[in-house]
């Protein structure tokens, strides 16, 4: 299986950057793990910048799940069972300001991490750990309680 994830912006925090790294080793054994890292664009207006990400969101992928606050919330075993029946997929997490409506608009599905809001940096690696846990509750790996 193939996953890409793509995200708008480095990530700056440095404890975040370690936990990607162990969650990106982790995974290798279960899947083929992309980042596509998009350059955020800067700007005053911030509408503007967050319709150039898009576009570049877009251009990367032709079928995407967006991850955002409002989106529809899973279990871990729910989203075992998603990426199992879904094959390969593109996750987008968007920038701190979120992503553009286009962004949303063309995604194939919302997902939500939590209702609580979190950082783009964190979202990275609350992603990553749950799609870990996704599939050692797939493979019968004893990481899931």
């Amino acid at each position: 299986m193939k996953i890409r994830i793509i995200w708008a912006g480095k990530c700056k925090e440095h404890f975040v950057k370690e936990g990607i790294s162990k969650y990106l080793n982790l995974l290798s054994p279960f899947c083929k793990l992309e980042i596509i890292e998009i350059k955020e664009s800067k700007g005053k207006d911030i509408i503007r910048s967050l319709r150039k990400d898009g576009e570049k969101i877009i251009n990367a992928s032709s079928g995407y799940v967006l991850l955002d606050e409002g989106g529809r919330e899973m279990t871990s075993i729910q989203l075992s069972d998603y990426l199992l029946k879904s094959g390969d997929r593109d996750f987008v997490i968007g920038g701190a300001y979120g992503v553009s409506e286009e962004v949303t608009e063309n995604a194939s599905d919302v997902l939500s991490l939590s209702r609580l809001t979190f950082t783009h940096d964190m979202a990275r690696l609350i992603l990553l750990e749950q799609i870990y846990r996704a599939f050692t509750i797939i493979n019968r790996r004893g990481y899931h309680h």
